[in-house]
C-alpha cells in the first residue's frame, strides 16, 4: 500500500467531499503567516489590499461621476428645458395662443414664453456680465428648480413692479442683497438718428436664488416678461418659447404634437441636441476611468497569481504528503482556488464596504479635505456644481463586484493547476 502511494497512486478510500470543511481548514493554513511563509503572506495582504482599493475606487468614481451626470441633468434640463421653440419667417408675437396650445399638449409640463438677453449688471462691489431672462410671474412660479430655492426674499411681489430675481453667486460678487438695485445695460437700447444707444435701467434686487450649480447662481437674473420686452427693445414678441416635458427621454414622440400645436411655422430643438457635446464628454470620460479604474483590480489579481505561485514552489512538499496521505489532485486543486478566492472575495467585499462608506459621507469627506489642507477641494467654478454628489447604481455596483470575483477566480486556476500536478515522487526527492 505504501508503495502504491509513494508511486503516485493514493488510496482514496479516505477522499473527502468536494469544498469539505478540510480543504477549507488546508486553505486557511496556508494563508496564515509563519515565520517562513512571511513573504507570502505579506504578498497575499497586497493582493487584498489591491482588490480592496481597485473595488472601492472604481465604484467611488463611477458613483461620483453619475452623481454629476444627474446633478448637472437635472439643473441644466430644469432652467433651460426640454424642448426649445423658436419662430420662422416672422417675430414670435402671438406667443401667448401659441404657448396655451403647446401647454395642452398630452406630455408637456411647461410652455414658458421668455425674452433673453446679454447685459452688463454692475453693483457696489463689482461689474460683471450676465443673462437676462424675462418671464411672467405664472411661469416662474412653476419653475420649481428657482420657486423651490429662493435663499433670501420672496417672489410674492415679482411681476407686479421692476424688480429682479438674481443668483446668489451673482448677489455676492455684486455686494447686493434684496432690497438693492442693481444697475442693468444693454446695447440693445433706443434708436436715434445717430444709431442706437445702450440702454441703462435701475432694478431693485426682490429674491436671490441658490441652485446649486454655479453657472447659474452667478450669471442668470430674471426679469418681469413686460421689463424685459422693454429693456431689449422686444414689445409685443418673444425671443422663444420652451417646453418641459414629464419624461426627457420622450422628446421624439413628443416632436410632431408640439410641432401641430404651434399652428405656425416653428423651429424645434430637444435637449440632447442643445447638449450633445456636454452630455457626450461626460460619456466618454466615464467609460475611460472604468476601463482605466479596472487596471488596479487586474494588477491585484495578478499579484494574487505570483502569490499563489510561490506558494506551490514552498508548499510542494506539503502537497507530495498530502496526495500520499490519500488527498487526489481535485482537492489539491480546491484547497489553491479556496486560497485564492479567499483574498479575492474578502477583498471585493471590503471593497465594497469602503466604496460604499465614502459614497454615503462624499461631500463631508470633500469639506474635511478642504478644511485641513485649507483649499478649495472640486472649485465649483470648475466643477460647475457647489457640492460634490455621489449616485451609486445598483447595477453598475453589481458589475464591479462580479468583474473583482471573476478576474479572482480566473487568477487562481493556473497556480492551482500547477498545485494539483505536483508529483509526490519527485517533490518528496527535492526534484
Amino acid at each position: 500500500m505504501a508503495d502504491t502511494a509513494a508511486a503516485g497512486h493514493p488510496d482514496t478510500s479516505g477522499s473527502v467531499g468536494a469544498f469539505s470543511a478540510l480543504e477549507w481548514v488546508i486553505a486557511g493554513r496556508y494563508l496564515r503567516s509563519r515565520r517562513r511563509d512571511t513573504f507570502i503572506s505579506v504578498i497575499a495582504g497586497f493582493s487584498f489590499l489591491g482588490i480592496m482599493l481597485g473595488v472601492a475606487t472604481l465604484i467611488i468614481v463611477m458613483a461620483v461621476m453619475n452623481g454629476f451626470r444627474n446633478e448637472l441633468f437635472t439643473k441644466i434640463l430644469g432652467v433651460n428645458g426640454h424642448f426649445l421653440v423658436q419662430p420662422i419667417g416672422s417675430d414670435l408675437t402671438d406667443y401667448v395662443p401659441v404657448a396655451q396650445r403647446i401647454d395642452g399638449v398630452d406630455g408637456v409640463r411647461l410652455a414658458m414664453p421668455f425674452v433673453e438677453g446679454q447685459a452688463l449688471v454692475s453693483g457696489p462691489a463689482n461689474a460683471t456680465g450676465a443673462l437676462v431672462r424675462g418671464i411672467a410671474k405664472p411661469q416662474l412660479d412653476r419653475l420649481g428648480l428657482v420657486s423651490d430655492n429662493i435663499l433670501v426674499g420672496d417672489l410674492a411681489a415679482y411681476g407686479e413692479g421692476r424688480g429682479v430675481v438674481i443668483g446668489s453667486r451673482l448677489a455676492s460678487s455684486l455686494g447686493v442683497t434684496v432690497g438693492d438695485s442693481i444697475q442693468l445695460i444693454t446695447p440693445k437700447g433706443t434708436v436715434t438718428p445717430f444709431g442706437v444707444t445702450p440702454r441703462s435701467q435701475s432694478y431693485p434686487v426682490e429674491a436671490i436664488f441658490e441652485i446649486g450649480m454655479s453657472e447659474y447662481d452667478s450669471s442668470i437674473i430674471y426679469m418681469p416678461l413686460v421689463e424685459a420686452q422693454y429693456f431689449f427693445n422686444m414689445e409685443g414678441q418673444v425671443t422663444a418659447i420652451e417646453v418641459f416635458v414629464d419624461d426627457p427621454d420622450a422628446v421624439d414622440s413628443l416632436r410632431d404634437p408640439i410641432t401641430v400645436a404651434a399652428e405656425r411655422q416653428v423651429y424645434l430643438i430637444d435637449w440632447r441636441q442643445r447638449n450633445t457635446t456636454f452630455f457626450s464628454a461626460l460619456e466618454v470620460e466615464r467609460n475611460v476611468m472604468f476601463l482605466i479604474l479596472t487596471l488596479i483590480v487586474l494588477v491585484a489579481a495578478l499579484n494574487i497569481i505570483s502569490g499563489l505561485t510561490m506558494l506551490v514552489k514552498d508548499k510542494a512538499r506539503d502537497i507530495a504528503i498530502m496526495r500520499t496521505m490519500g488527498a487526489t489532485r481535485g482537492t489539491v486543486l480546491r484547497v489553491f482556488i479556496l486560497a485564492g478566492l479567499s483574498i479575492g472575495t474578502v477583498g471585493t467585499l471590503a471593497g465594497l464596504g469602503l466604496g460604499t462608506l465614502v459614497c454615503m459621507n462624499v461631500e463631508e469627506i470633500r469639506q474635511a479635505i478642504s478644511w485641513v489642507t485649507r483649499t478649495e477641494l472640486f472649485s465649483p467654478e470648475l466643477y460647475f456644481l457647489s457640492q460634490l454628489p455621489a449616485d451609486m447604481d445598483t447595477g453598475e455596483t453589481t458589475s464591479v463586484v462580479v468583474m473583482a470575483l471573476v478576474l479572482s477566480f480566473l487568477a487562481t486556476l493556473y497556480p492551482a493547476w500547477k498545485a494539483a500536478a505536483v508529483d509526490p515522487v519527485d517533490a518528496l526527492r527535492g526534484e
